[in-house]
């Protein structure tokens, strides 16, 4: 199976509806997770507590349509069990590292995937380790969608990544998980930050004002908070990818090559 936008092999093909709902869905993280930097000072939402409950509410929804459509764009046997076996591999290393200082060794196989299996299947690896990792810790809550999501184009970017081997594929994708695993926690953040601390502190949530200044208060609330677990998720992910990269590559795209997906 070959993706009709980038003609690299992949497991799960993008379609043009697929490519629809995955703007949607692009717009609707964007919405989810940058209002706090976006809304009026006269909406409900700038001065209300419910938005996280609204968006964990919608979220869901954007992603079941998303994996919907994904999977009518053609997604096989072997693609499917791939992903479970992905998936139930990525919930058990997840729980050796979740809770410990933010050593998340499941960022290192979510990119890995997406790499070597295309973006649509990094998509929804992304989405189904993280809620089957959260079903078996019992970690479901309103922040899961957001996870979900965030996991989600971890996945989706590292299936657009440049074309290239050696050394050098080492290096982009280490760079690469860098960004994601950094971007990943700035991003949580955003989601519960405008109800975390309340006003009247430097790096409080000020609805209404400007994204020029909301922003270095988000930056400053992250260093303050969230810095050492963001660290540690890249460093974590960075030596996976260096250490055992090559190897778990080959095993991936070996085993792309005896599935032969079906278009």
């Amino acid at each position: 199976m070959t993706d009709h936008l980038t003609g690299t092999p992949t497991a799960l093909r993008i379609h043009p509806r697929s490519t629809v709902a995955l703007l949607l869905a692009f717009l609707a993280t964007v919405a989810a997770f940058g209002w706090p930097l976006l809304v009026s000072p006269d909406s409900g939402l700038a001065h209300g507590n419910d938005a996280t409950l609204v968006f964990a509410v919608l979220l869901p929804l954007v992603l079941a349509v998303v994996l919907a459509e994904l999977s009518e764009g053609g997604i096989d046997a072997k693609a499917v069990a791939m992903l479970g076996v992905l998936s139930a591999v990525g919930s058990a290393i997840r729980l050796l590292g979740a809770g410990t200082g933010g050593i998340e060794p499941v960022f290192f196989l979510i990119v890995l995937a997406g790499r070597v299996f295309g973006r649509g299947f990094g998509f929804v690896l992304g989405c189904t380790t993280l809620l089957a990792s959260a079903l078996l810790t019992g970690g479901v809550g309103p922040w899961l969608p957001f996870q979900m999501l965030g996991a989600a184009w971890v996945g989706f970017g590292a299936g657009c990544l440049p074309a290239v081997r050696g050394r050098w594929e080492i290096a982009v994708l280490a760079g690469y998980a860098t960004l994601a695993a950094l971007a990943y926690g700035v991003a949580l953040n955003l989601s519960f930050w405008p109800f975390t601390l309340g006003g009247g502190t430097e790096i409080s949530f000020v609805p209404g004002d400007p994204v020029a200044d909301n922003l270095p208060r988000l930056l400053a609330f992250s260093l303050a908070t969230s810095l050492g677990w963001d660290l540690m998720r890249a460093v974590t992910t960075v030596l996976l990818v260096v250490l055992a990269g090559p190897g778990v590559l080959f095993v991936l795209r070996r085993a792309a090559r005896k599935a032969r997906w079906a278009g």
